[in-house]
């Protein structure tokens, strides 16, 4: 089985995943109102796909991406340049002991969800699917 290198273990708490998902939520309304002092970040549509905890919940890994794909290489310098500010956000927002240290990388399911469909359309995969 391959390590995910997130975590270890059998896999993320229901406590993991239910900041995670706090988390994810209060980001993205956060940076669809355009909260955060920094014109640059606030005219790119971010989606926040995931937020990944560490199991002490002092790091969240958010996987992020730039409405329409466009800006990809910026956005991870635009929001890590703003964390300070978005974990003041959330610590304000959230009922957590401590503001979690804020991580970006870019969301790459959508890319995979592409490679996925271009596999099953591919005549010898159909063909082994359907045996």
């Amino acid at each position: 089985m391959a390590k995910n290198k997130f975590h270890d273990g059998p896999g993320p708490s229901q406590r993991q995943l239910r900041v995670g998902e706090q988390i994810r939520r209060t980001l993205s309304d956060v940076l669809m109102r355009g909260d955060i002092h920094d014109p640059e970040l606030n005219r790119l549509s971010v989606t926040v796909g995931e937020v990944r905890t560490s199991p002490d919940l002092k790091i969240a890994t958010a996987f992020v991406l730039p409405l329409g794909g466009e800006g990809q290489d910026e956005i991870i310098g635009l929001l890590s340049r703003n964390k300070g500010e978005l974990r003041r956000i959330l610590g304000k927002k959230l009922a957590l002991k401590f503001a979690p240290d804020l991580r970006f990388r870019l969301d790459e399911t959508f890319d995979q969800l592409d490679e996925t469909r271009r596999l099953f359309e591919d005549e010898r995969v159909k063909r082994d699917v359907e045996k």
